[in-house]
């Protein structure tokens, strides 16, 4: 008996999320992509369109027709012709009114049942074709219309924020079953599945300690973080089970459940060392899959996403051994999934999507480095996980490949992009894990000598921009007059990396400063600068 592989893949996601810099939008944005695959497809499937988002998760997950629906992704057998030609007729329609701006691409495979495997890579090639093929946009309007001043988009609404393209409204606001006025979004189920390991047990969080404002994140100064994560060997495991409908279906499963738990482990503990006042100073974008976007306070970030990517290497290991066992043959890790990371350390006023862009740039040179190796790209052996990070210094914005030239290559041999960090392992004895960032850190911290090194510091990478004769004077005076002196010689001691010579002076300030600058009175709000 025929049976039909449908296949989705939502697109425009990250410039859905990203199009505006107002927090309770982004969040209001990353809360209806997380009910595309969701809440929006059980409805359609199991015709019950008041379906809540718990419950049509739970229904998909209990439906072993459902193969995947995480991350903008769905893969869903139907039966008959009739159902699966129902879905495609209305998904898209439905995804466009639910997300305006967001579209998605569709594909169907039949098959008998028994060749599974090559449903699906049949699936995966029509869909790269259909992701090619250009979407009507529904948001374009007519000339001769009131438009949004923030989005340039025709105006559908008038609230308190102003004149609200259709996007806007969707992401502000849910529409009164009844007929009444439109009610101000404050759903937190992106906070509760990143921050409670039970979202219906006892817990201090509540609803009003969420952040719908950026001012209500940010602490002592203005700098937070976009987190960009992303699990490493996955398609070689798919490859694998892919043969296997219940084994991919039950692999993508829990592979969300680790994801998710990794960073409720992160958040419990970073919150241990940090507190927090009435806000919680973290916000979840993205969370689903093999994926993980944050924004969080500055001070924050590093702690975690280390902690989210050891959580993430613990909880795959505990869940997906299984399916992972007798892929990887080689090195150290063979039993469980990596991750690499990126964070982009940018002022509250910077264009978020292009602090995303960054992050995720960022977190692709650490998947890079990492997979530098034959065994890695051969597929015998997993990449270590490790993390980049960039602090954005200039109001301009560029490609990342542009600001390592422009501000991380003072001259042609010498550059400061000490990165990646790892977590535990390191790929090379030159390299740093985070802790030997962190003890670096850490020891700027000691009192009036280690503010004048970090002036010292300054200075010396200053002078290698312009003459490095004088910035090597400058470097043995500073060694000559400091207590320092041991500290001194190793962070300026370079490491040769194919032709350039990298040094982590760059870094090893850049996170004091995130750490350490106050340029916000707690109480009075007054700018000040401290550094």
């Amino acid at each position: 008996m025929s049976k039909y592989l449908y296949g989705a893949a939502v697109q425009g996601i990250q410039g859905f999320i990203f199009q505006t810099n107002k927090l309770r939008e982004i969040v209001g944005a990353s809360e209806l992509v997380e009910e595309i695959c969701t809440t929006l497809l059980a409805r359609i499937i199991y015709e019950e369109p008041d379906l809540a988002y718990k419950q049509a998760k739970e229904r998909l997950k209990e439906d072993p027709n459902a193969i995947l629906f995480a991350a903008g992704n769905v893969k869903y057998i139907f039966d008959t012709k009739e159902q699966c030609e129902r879905l495609v007729r209305v998904f898209p329609k439905a995804v466009s009114e639910f997300a305006p701006g967001v579209s998605v691409s569709q594909a169907v495979v039949q098959f008998d049942g028994q060749s599974f495997k090559d449903a699906v890579n049949k699936l995966e090639s029509h869909l790269r074709s259909q992701r090619n093929k250009p979407m009507r946009s529904q948001t374009i309007g007519l000339m001769g219309v009131q438009r949004s001043r923030q989005t340039g988009l025709p105006v559908v609404a008038q609230e308190e924020e102003g004149a609200l393209d259709a996007a806007t409204f969707a992401k502000l606001y849910e529409c009164d079953k009844n007929g009444g006025a439109p009610r101000k979004k404050t759903s937190w189920a992106l906070c509760q599945k990143a921050f409670l390991r039970d979202p219906n047990g006892e817990t201090n969080i509540k609803e009003e300690n969420i952040a719908f404002d950026i001012k209500n994140i940010t602490e002592q100064n203005d700098w937070i973080a976009i987190i960009h994560a992303d699990g490493n060997g996955l398609g070689q495991i798919v490859q694998k089970i892919g043969t296997d409908q219940d084994k991919f279906r039950e692999f993508s499963q829990k592979l969300d459940e680790a994801t998710v738990s990794a960073a409720v482990d992160a958040f419990e503990e970073v919150i241990k060392k940090a507190g927090w006042d009435k806000f919680i100073p973290i916000r979840p974008i993205v969370l689903g899959g093999d994926d993980l976007t944050v924004v969080c306070r500055g001070d924050l970030a590093l702690d975690y996403v280390t902690h989210f990517i050891a959580s993430f290497e613990k909880n795959t290991k505990n869940l997906l051994s299984e399916y992972i066992e007798g892929i990887f043959t080689e090195g150290d890790i063979t039993d469980s999934l990596t991750a690499c990371a990126g964070i982009a350390y940018i002022k509250s006023s910077y264009p978020f999507y292009y602090g995303y862009s960054l992050a995720e740039s960022l977190c692709s040179r650490a998947k890079k480095y990492a997979k530098d190796d034959d065994s890695i790209r051969e597929g015998r052996k997993l990449p270590l996980s490790c993390i980049m990070f960039h602090k954005v210094q200039s109001s301009f914005v560029e490609e990342y490949d542009e600001i390592v030239g422009k501000e991380l290559t003072p001259q042609d041999d010498i550059s400061f992009e000490f990165g990646p960090y790892f977590i535990k392992d390191k790929k090379n004895e030159s390299d740093w894990s985070v802790d030997d960032l962190n003890s670096k850190v850490k020891q700027l911290s000691n009192g009036k000598e280690g503010n004048a090194v970090k002036s010292h510091l300054r200075n010396w990478m200053s002078l290698l921009y312009d003459n490095r004769d004088m910035a090597g004077q400058k470097l043995k005076r500073l060694i000559s007059m400091t207590s320092m002196k041991d500290y001194v010689d190793d962070v300026t001691k370079g490491i040769k990396r194919g032709t350039k010579t990298i040094y982590p002076v760059y870094d090893i300030l850049a996170i004091h400063t995130i750490n350490t600058q106050k340029t916000k009175n707690k109480n009075t709000k007054d700018t000040k600068d401290n550094e």
